[in-house]
């Protein structure tokens, strides 16, 4: 049971970044593969982002001097998500490797690291978007945090569907 689990949310990882990672290999040679989960992790969270940066860019005019100051300011912001993702990802890593032996304590801190990452993510934005603001107009730092919810809702929804109920 875990090792379809386990391959059914690393297709999942895998899949939401099809996009970006065939894009990513035809501009480059990719010598090896990722051998380990991290390494997998790290894969799927640079092609997510790089999506996210791209679809962001597709989705905003930006004069010269608002891109100057946004995308530096974007770059950080990223690496702070990462954070988050990062430690998402490896939650749901351990509920596959314990989902056979799931007890209510493991069961209780998947639910509570669910909402912990929510509660994260909205702080996070809460205070990028200030910093948004400075960088760009009210209306424009609104809608960057507007498409960056969106594409974190949809990444959210395909992950969890991915993912067997706790029984």
């Amino acid at each position: 049971m875990r090792n379809a689990l386990l391959f059914t949310v690393g297709v999942c990882i895998l899949s939401a970044s099809a996009m970006a990672w065939t894009t990513a290999q035809q501009a480059r040679v990719v010598s090896t593969a990722p051998t380990s989960i991290d390494e997998v992790l790290v894969a799927v969270r640079a092609d997510l982002q790089g999506e996210r940066s791209d679809i962001m860019a597709k989705n905003l005019t930006l004069t010269s001097e608002q891109a100057a100051k946004f995308w530096p300011l974007f770059e950080t912001y990223q690496k702070e998500q990462n954070v988050i993702m990062d430690e998402q990802l490896k939650g749901i890593q351990r509920f596959i490797e314990t989902f056979d032996t799931l007890d209510d304590a493991t069961a209780l801190g998947l639910a509570h690291a669910h909402l912990d990452r929510d509660a994260r993510m909205s702080a996070l934005r809460q205070k990028w978007l200030a910093e948004f603001q400075k960088a760009l107009n009210t209306k424009l730092a609104v809608r960057v945090m507007q498409i960056d919810r969106r594409l974190s809702l949809a990444h959210q929804v395909m992950f969890s569907s991915k993912i067997p109920l706790a029984h």
